[in-house]
């Protein structure tokens, strides 16, 4: 993992499409906005893990048996950091 220090106004450029700004910080709490094109799906972590539940309940409500495992490996996220 990277690790960065920024300050307000400071930002994080990944690639050449995607930026990560520093918009407020505030005691033990930081306000970022992030720039991506509208083909990027950008989720707080919470959310994109939920996404992927109903994912694999959309999956296992339409297939079954072995295929559900060949199913699901498309769907699951990859980051072993993701549980």
């Amino acid at each position: 993992m990277l690790v960065l220090s920024r300050r307000v106004n400071q930002s994080i450029k990944i690639g050449d499409d995607i930026e990560i700004m520093i918009i407020e910080v505030r005691g033990d709490q930081v306000r970022v906005g992030v720039s991506a094109p509208r083909d990027v799906a950008v989720h707080r972590k919470e959310v994109y893990l939920q996404i992927q539940q109903e994912n694999v309940k959309a999956a296992e409500a339409f297939v079954s048996g072995d295929d559900l495992s060949a199913a699901l490996d498309g769907l699951l996220p990859q980051d072993p950091d993701i549980s």
